[in-house]
């Protein structure tokens, strides 16, 4: 579990590519401080276990599934990325929860500056933006980030300097591809709403629902 609070942006050492599959090194200066053996670390938002760690770097494997779901296929060597240690239960809850199980694979369309913010635009499968809604939560490559607006087939979000400064879409262009994982919350609500047993167990009901501010 994760917060979407990017820790540092790390550097892709060294990538073997197997059949389907990849690992790779990664290069930084806090994250391998500590990592153990089987630890997981959010790499651009993508869930990946350290299957070596070392000093100043570590190696996680990629399965075929995650290649297939996310942006790692298109990484190379000296690519920066985004890097998250997992939510230990004395850190603050900041961000929102991020599980690191990437849902599909966003493109920047535009990217545009308002006064300090920057806006980006990022076109996604339209069977996303259904979980997306007006001022929640998204993660893109990781970040945890407030959705500004959202049509049927895009979502923007504001970046504050910091933020553009710190993580890898402030110096991504238009045309770029990013990982995207929307808020579990909304998943977990459509499953028990499409669920007639599962909403009659848990009360649920979109007249509920709405009458206590969820929808």
């Amino acid at each position: 579990m994760f917060t979407g609070l990017i820790a540092e942006l790390g550097t892709i050492k060294a990538m073997k590519q197997g059949a389907k599959s990849y690992r790779l090194t990664i290069a930084a200066d806090r994250t391998p401080r500590g990592l153990k053996l089987g630890e997981s670390v959010a790499v651009n938002g993508a869930c990946l276990t350290v299957v070596e760690p070392g000093e100043g770097e570590f190696t996680v494997d990629v399965m075929p599934e995650t290649v297939r779901t996310t942006t790692i296929g298109s990484l190379k060597n000296g690519d920066r990325v985004n890097l998250e240690k997992t939510l230990r239960l004395e850190d603050g809850l900041d961000g929102h929860i991020v599980s690191g199980h990437v849902e599909g694979v966003g493109r920047i369309i535009r990217k545009e500056r308002e006064d300090i913010a920057q806006l980006v635009t990022v076109k996604i499968p339209r069977d996303l933006t259904r979980y997306i809604i007006k001022r929640g939560s998204i993660a893109v490559d990781g970040i945890s980030l407030t959705v500004t607006d959202v049509t049927e087939d895009d979502f923007t979000v504001s970046l504050i300097p910091h933020t553009a400064k710190e993580t890898t879409l402030g110096f991504k262009s238009t045309g770029d591809v990013v990982n995207v994982e929307t808020d579990v919350l909304g998943k977990y609500v459509e499953k028990m709403l499409s669920s007639p047993g599962g909403r009659a167990a848990a009360g649920l009901s979109r007249k509920t629902l709405w009458e206590n501010g969820f929808i």
